[in-house]
């Protein structure tokens, strides 16, 4: 490889073209814009789901649902992941388990709105744990080990019809 060989990549550089710069320049008066219309102004062209006046797909189509803003979002926690915590050791059952404890040892991702308990898994160890919310079999399979569980969220009763 000599200096007098080095080049830039294909592509690399791409030389300016200078428009509306008058009749001689080849790029003059409309700037190769054809002439007139809507393609010709700045702007409007860019909007993405603009169909021409038309009414758009987006708005021609059926809204379904809604999303309510005042669900909790709970982490969720498996029984059989806190008892593959326990036998690695990353978690002491003979201590109070807590919501901190569970995403300080990994099992719950992270805090959000506080951590819940599901029944998927099998539980061996005696426990007391400390959350926001858990299944009726989850709370089943800890009471049926000999643990015990607090929750801390309120849970809304159902009324009786």
């Amino acid at each position: 490889m000599k200096l007098n060989d080095l080049r830039d990549n294909k592509g690399a550089n791409k030389k300016f073209k200078a428009v509306g710069r008058g009749i001689g320049s080849g790029k003059g008066k409309t700037a190769g814009r054809g002439v007139k219309g809507q393609k010709a102004r700045s702007g409007k062209t860019g909007i993405r789901q603009f169909e021409g006046g038309q009414t758009p797909l987006i708005r021609r189509m059926p809204k379904r649902g809604f999303k309510n803003i005042f669900a909790k979002d709970f982490s969720v926690v498996n029984l059989g992941a806190l008892q593959t915590a326990i036998d690695a050791g990353r978690i002491d059952a003979k201590k109070e388990i807590t919501s901190a404890i569970l995403i300080a040892a990994g099992v719950a991702p992270k805090a959000r709105d506080g951590v819940r308990v599901l029944a998927k898994g099998e539980l061996k160890a005696k426990l007391e744990l400390t959350v926001a919310g858990a299944s009726k079999t989850a709370v089943e399979a800890i009471e049926k080990a000999g643990g015990k569980v607090t929750l801390t969220a309120k849970v809304k009763e159902k009324k009786a019809a």
